[in-house]
């Protein structure tokens, strides 16, 4: 599972013109699924994303979680994050997951999210959508669940 978080200071997403979702203050989330991804997966990455220090405390140092800053979360599904680029100039997208395996897994993502107290909002899973942000920072991260599993030694 690849996470793309961008620090926001607002964002706003629309599916065939009409607002999904909005965030305030927080994170811009990107959220890839692979055919490879569980719940485990899902876990990793929403019990790191909420506590992961990359705002900025009263020394403008980052130190403080989204948790800490009381933040909000824009969740937007991104097939496009599995790509696999390696050969020719079209990218295969043959990692991602089946709508069928897929969608389970960002809405467990999005809930466990939602359980730690965050608002969150959301894009529309497989829609075609735009997104408007104001970035902060900017601060871009990209997590992959596939890094969090070596560092915890499997």
């Amino acid at each position: 599972m690849i996470a793309v978080l961008q620090r926001i200071r607002h964002a706003r997403v629309k599916a065939d013109g009409v607002e999904s979702g909005s965030c305030e203050h927080g994170l811009l989330i990107l959220l890839g699924v692979s055919v490879e991804d569980s719940m485990e997966d899902v876990r990793l990455l929403a019990d790191k994303i909420p506590r992961l220090r990359i705002f900025c405390d009263e020394q403008g140092k980052m130190n403080i979680s989204l948790l800490d800053v009381g933040g909000g979360a824009l969740i937007v599904s991104n097939f496009t994050l599995l790509a696999n680029y390696s050969h020719g100039n079209r990218p295969d997208y043959l990692a991602a997951a089946r709508p069928e395996q897929a969608v389970p897994l960002y809405e467990a993502f999005v809930e466990a999210i939602r359980a730690q107290g965050i608002p969150v909002s959301c894009g529309v899973f497989g829609a075609d959508m735009q997104i408007d942000m104001q970035a902060d920072g900017p601060v871009t991260i990209v997590m992959d669940s596939e890094k969090l599993k070596r560092g915890r030694g499997k």
